[in-house]
């Protein structure tokens, strides 16, 4: 009898040593996972000593330096976090990735803001997003080659940015832009071409094959009017 028990109770302690084992091992690897980035961060061999900057076309790479405000020991097992969230907050910035590269190389990918238009501020120049806001890139560094927008803010830049994705061999054409009411107007070449404030592809698309069948032509216009659903309206003069 006494030999069946101690038969019986062999399995029974190979299972209970077999499940502290792997439990002593999950136990290491979580040690292993959670402390050895702590220990690492603290050898010069991981220390930051090389920064990537990728997606800069407006924005000075210094202002990017700046808003990160690496530690003098930063290491690539630093968290990633606080940096993406600093380089958020600078104006002009969508949004941002962090990526380290052992052992010492930090990269950045920066989204910047998609300027529309360019637009008087005092005695210059001065870059708008697709919301009219103003954007600090400097228009003379990046030398953009955009319509000007005379005025309508946020309703005309909208419009705009709405031909730049629809229609971008149009939009290249655009010299300058305002509101009339609740309406956008787009100069091309001297010529006007009307919308509302929120142009369909199907819209532009319907002026511009207009254009290209007067063109054509040899029929010249001074106004293509786009507001009308399945029509476009062209004036031959301005009255």
């Amino acid at each position: 009898m006494a030999e069946r028990r101690l038969t019986d109770l062999a399995p029974r302690r190979f299972r209970l040593r077999r499940g502290w084992l792997a439990l002593s091992v999950l136990t290491l690897a979580l040690l292993v996972w959670f402390g050895l980035p702590s220990v690492l961060r603290r050898l010069d061999f991981f220390r930051v000593r090389r920064v990537e900057i990728a997606g800069l076309q407006y924005l000075d790479p210094t202002k990017v330096m700046s808003a990160l405000r690496l530690a003098p020991r930063a290491s690539v097992f630093d968290d990633a976090d606080p940096l993406v969230r600093r380089l958020r907050a600078v104006p002009g910035v969508i949004n941002a990735e962090i990526s380290y590269r052992v052992p010492g190389t930090l990269q950045v990918e920066v989204h910047e803001a998609v300027p529309v238009a360019l637009t008087p501020r005092g005695d210059r120049l001065a870059l708008v997003d697709a919301g009219g806001r103003v954007l600090p890139f400097d228009p003379v560094g990046s030398v953009p080659d955009l319509p000007v927008l005379i005025g309508g803010g946020g309703l005309v830049a909208g419009a705009l940015a709405r031909v730049q994705d629809y229609n971008p061999e149009f939009f290249a054409r655009v010299d300058a832009a305002w509101r009339v009411g609740t309406d956008v107007v787009l100069e091309v070449a001297g010529r006007w071409f009307w919308f509302d404030a929120q142009p369909t592809a199907e819209d532009i698309r319907a002026v511009t094959a207009v254009e290209q069948a007067l063109s054509r032509r040899g029929r010249p216009f001074q106004e293509l009017d786009g507001r009308f659903a399945g029509q476009v309206i062209v004036r031959w003069s301005r009255a």
